[in-house]
Parts: structure tokens; sequence; C-alpha cells
């Protein structure tokens, strides 16, 4: 990640029946920091705030580092790891890739079989998140209201397909904390030569706290 001061922040208040908007930022992919050397588990529970019933019931494939994942307890996530995160999918290889069902024996080549080597619990580092299907709607608001990291042509290429002028989609924007106005925002000389951008969301009302 870049020196933290060569980071532009961008918070967004939109109405919450449009967070969907979002849903092909997410798909493609977003960094967040995390605690490392620490499970999947901890830290879809700890440190992101999901109940560990969610996680159970609804989280059906998670793959790290493009290896499907069955024990989320064993799986460690390292600094610069790729998690994706899924319900079920239909058909047989999304039964295939289900966690511990039945067809995972199938997939030895393709499983994670957990590692506890590299780094240490606590230290910070960053990951690369990817949410796709029923999830989009159900956890991609949480980790827009946490914050997430996006490059800045990711993001530049996410705003030139919305449908609609910025002012009929969001309420407000703040960059680096200061109001701009929104047809400012979407002229996006504000980028500057940032690379990357600290993007958080907020449906309609006061802003919250972020996490950075």
């Amino acid at each position: 990640m870049n020196d933290p001061h060569s980071i532009v922040t961008l918070h967004l208040i939109l109405p919450a029946d449009r967070s969907s908007f979002f849903s092909l930022l997410l798909q493609q992919g977003f960094s967040v920091k995390i605690q490392t050397g620490t499970s999947v588990k901890e830290v879809l529970c700890e440190q992101f705030g999901l109940s560990a019933e969610y996680v159970k019931d609804r989280i059906k494939t998670i793959l790290l580092d493009g290896k499907a994942v069955d024990d989320i307890d064993r799986a460690i996530l390292q600094d610069g790891s790729s998690l994706a995160l899924s319900a079920a999918m239909p058909g047989l290889a999304g039964a295939s890739l289900r966690r511990e069902g039945l067809l995972a024996s199938f997939r030895s080549q393709i499983t994670h079989r957990g590692d506890k080597k590299d780094s240490a619990p606590g230290a910070e580092g960053m990951i690369t998140v990817k949410i796709f299907n029923l999830l989009l709607n159900e956890i991609g608001p949480v980790f827009l209201k946490r914050g997430i990291y996006v490059r800045k042509r990711d993001l530049q290429d996410f705003f030139q397909t919305l449908p609609e002028k910025f002012q009929k989609v969001f309420r407000a924007a703040e960059v680096d904390s200061q109001k701009i106005d929104l047809e400012d925002l979407q002229k996006m000389d504000w980028l500057r030569q940032n690379d990357i951008v600290f993007l958080s969301v907020d449906s309609d009302g006061p802003g919250l706290k972020r996490a950075r």
C-alpha cells in the first residue's frame, strides 16, 4: 500500500436502496487492512464484525488465494492474501466448492490445507477481498461503511458505469474530510496524482466514524 499521505479519502452518502450500485466494484476486488496471522473465521467475525451464525449459514464458498477453504479455523490470512466470499452457487461447480460439502473430497488439488506460517498474529497487513452473488447486498454495505481501498483507475472505471449523474445517485460527498460539490466530484479532478482511494459509504443519515 502506498504512503498513507498519498491516499485520497472519499466518503459518500447515498440512499440505502442504491447500495447495489457498488456491486461491480465489490466483485472486482478491493483491499482492506487486517491483523494478519489470524484465521479466516477470526477475520470475518472479530475484525469484520460478522456473526458466527451468518458465516456458517450464508457464506458457503470461501476461496483463499484461489483455493477452496473447508476449515475456516485453520486457514490463515497473510499480508497480500486474496479472499473471495460467496453464498451457495448452483450446479456441480458450486457444489464442489461448497465448504465441507459432500463433493469436497473431489477437489483435493484446489483445497486450502491450512497453514500457520509466515505472519505473526497481530501484524497489520492488507488483503484483497471479492464478494459475489447474494452476499453483495447482505455484507457489501458492511465493508463499504467500514471503508475499502480501491485503485484510482478502478474507481474511475466504476464511476463511468453509473447510469445517472452523480446528483441523482449520491446525497453528499466529502474528499479528505471536506465537502465537495457533486458536479465537481463527477469531474474527478480531485483524484489528482493519487493511485489509491480510501472509499467509505453511508446510507442516508449522519455520517459514522470510519475505520482506516
